[in-house]
């Protein structure tokens, strides 16, 4: 009996012995991030996978993303000379390189982004109209970030202007988002 109780003992200790060397030794850098955004380059709104690409939290990155947009699509009726318009949906992909600026410890950065968001249908979207329609629109980013270090919680708000064809609509976005 003594034997059995031993080797019990034995066992459990190994198993505190070897669970003490699945720690880590250090906390593990938040490189990427998931957030869901209000407004900027996905348009409406957007679910978008934003990725460091060194092992920081700050420095070059990029993102993607899909979205969702409503607004107005003009058809010609060459019979009455007029325009209708239908209400309908469309998805929008914005894609941009950024810059995080900060400290190295501090959860607080400031991100600096430019890129393009394509949508999927030609619509009546912030002032284009016929002469200005384009499925594609140029997206920058200015946006102050609040991003934990080694991951967790995470937003975002800011200006991000949309351009195309000579016209520049003033924006903005609010995000929600986890750093892992």
């Amino acid at each position: 009996m003594r034997k059995v109780l031993l080797l019990c003992g034995c066992l459990i200790f190994s198993s505190f012995i070897f669970a003490q060397n699945n720690l880590p030794t250090s906390k593990q850098i938040a490189t990427s991030s998931f957030f869901a955004e209000g407004g900027g380059p996905g348009i409406a709104f957007s679910a978008n996978f934003d990725k460091r690409f060194k092992n920081s939290h700050l420095g070059l990155g990029g993102r993607i993303g899909v979205g969702f947009v409503s607004a107005d699509e003009s058809t010609f009726d060459p019979v009455t000379g007029y325009y209708d318009y239908e209400e309908t949906s469309a998805l929008t992909f914005p894609v941009q390189l950024n810059y995080i600026f900060g400290k190295a410890g501090s959860p607080h950065t400031f991100e600096v982004g430019a890129g393009v968001t394509y949508i999927t249908k030609e619509l009546e979207i912030m002032n284009f109209y016929e002469d200005k329609q384009t499925q594609v629109f140029g997206t920058f980013a200015f946006m102050y970030r609040r991003q934990p270090m080694n991951g967790g919680f995470s937003w975002r708000i800011g200006f991000t202007p949309i351009f195309a064809k000579s016209y520049i609509q003033p924006f903005a976005a609010a995000s929600l988002g986890y750093n892992f």
